[in-house]
């Protein structure tokens, strides 16, 4: 599998235990930093590989920063993408599986390093169910397109 990464300089220490695990387990990984704990903006980064990812240059993409949101943020401005902030392997498996999520964004500041392996493990194992859950990811894909959802109404008694 091909992932591209990017961390703030608020994330490097997680990018860096990831993209070792990744090499590890025999995924080609291209790095876009940051690579130094010199203050940088996150959107400058997460952009990069929100662009990888919705250019098909990549089959999936990895960000990370302190809490996460700032990342996450970033990649879901782009058409395409479904970014999802994992606190759990529990989380990362059920993005994929029932959002078909394409960004996996991760925080440093409120994962523990033990977690890592789990969460990105789940990550790249789990497949998207399809199902009942493809009609709710078109339904977001539409509203790329700016097609707003209309819920059914209940009767109202």
């Amino acid at each position: 599998m091909k992932v591209s990464i990017a961390a703030d300089n608020r994330g490097l220490g997680h990018k860096r235990k990831v993209k070792v695990l990744l090499e590890r387990l025999g995924h080609e990984v291209i790095d876009h930093g940051a690579h130094t704990k010199e203050s940088v903006d996150y959107p400058d980064f997460g952009a990069l590989v929100a662009e990888d990812v919705a250019e098909g240059k990549v089959d999936t993409g990895i960000t990370i920063c302190m809490t996460g949101n700032g990342m996450n943020m970033t990649v879901n401005r782009f058409p395409g993408i479904r970014g999802a902030l994992a606190l759990s392997a529990e989380m990362a498996r059920l993005a994929r599986a029932h959002n078909d999520a394409n960004v996996l964004t991760l925080s440093e500041k409120f994962t523990p390093e033990e977690e890592l392996e789990g969460i990105v493990t789940a990550w790249l194992e789990t497949e998207f169910e399809g199902g009942r859950h493809e009609n709710r990811v078109n339904k977001m894909r539409n509203l790329e397109r700016g097609a707003l959802p209309r819920p059914k109404q209940e009767n109202a008694s």
